[in-house]
């Protein structure tokens, strides 16, 4: 029980790498609150972390419609007071396709999701975050954002954004009681990653079960990381990120 009587807000919770976070941290007892487009799927969710003993608050929205997070942090605030985790996992692909190619409105959807939506999400939150007397923020990052690949479009530059933003947030709350990090989970059993290499063999890849220590280990009130880009696979001992 690592994560006994924290609140955890995870978006992007309902499948993936965020439904894996929000499962194993309510098994290490965290109260999760689990964001996502999809309510039937946040149900689903909901009922294999209730029947495994933990506990869970689904909030449906589409992050893409970003001034809604505007609103998400009042009732939060008033039934817990604050909010001791953040992991900000919701994110697009878009497509791979050469840049001068590459659909506006699809780039535009892209950097909502992937960057403004987290900024809304930082405004949001912060006051929460700094309420806890160890605030904690994750925000999961892709090896595109630094290793430049043709090809790779809105995904690579959007997630070299987030990256920027992020490490400028750390170094903004560097003397408070908020940890900030980014996680490259590396290449991994997804949607995501299915709509990136469409001919790859799943089964070559960890599943998301298997990268969830350095989630856990940056989530606790211990960890000591901080302004870090930390390779899950590495951290976990799978190997060398894809």
């Amino acid at each position: 029980m690592r994560l006994k009587d924290r609140i955890a807000l995870i978006t992007g919770a309902s499948r993936g790498i965020g439904a894996a976070i929000a499962k194993r941290y309510a098994a290490e007892g965290a109260h999760v609150i689990c964001v996502a487009r999809t309510a039937g799927a946040l149900e689903e969710l909901d009922d294999e972390i209730r029947a495994a003993g933990g506990a869970a608050t689904l909030v449906p929205m589409d992050l893409g419609k970003t001034e809604m997070i505007d609103g998400l942090a009042a009732p939060l605030l008033e039934r817990f007071g604050r909010i001791d985790i953040l992991v900000g996992n919701a994110g697009i692909f878009g497509r791979m396709t050469p840049l001068h190619q590459y659909p506006p409105d699809l780039w535009e959807q892209v950097f909502k999701l992937n960057v403004h939506a987290n900024q809304r999400l930082i405004r949001a939150v912060h006051p929460l975050l700094f309420a806890s007397p160890s605030g904690r923020a994750l925000f999961v990052t892709s090896s595109v954002a630094r290793d430049i690949r043709a090809y790779w479009g809105a995904y690579a530059a959007s997630k070299a954004a987030l990256d920027a933003m992020v490490m400028g947030y750390a170094k903004e709350v560097a003397q408070s009681n908020i940890k900030v990090n980014l996680v490259n989970p590396g290449g991994t059993q997804s949607k995501m990653r299915a709509e990136a290499f469409p001919g790859e063999d799943p089964k070559t890849l960890p599943k998301p079960e298997d990268i969830m220590e350095v989630f856990v280990a940056l989530a606790e009130a211990g960890c000591t990381h901080h302004g870090e880009w930390i390779s899950a696979r590495d951290y976990c001992g799978i190997g060398k990120p894809a």
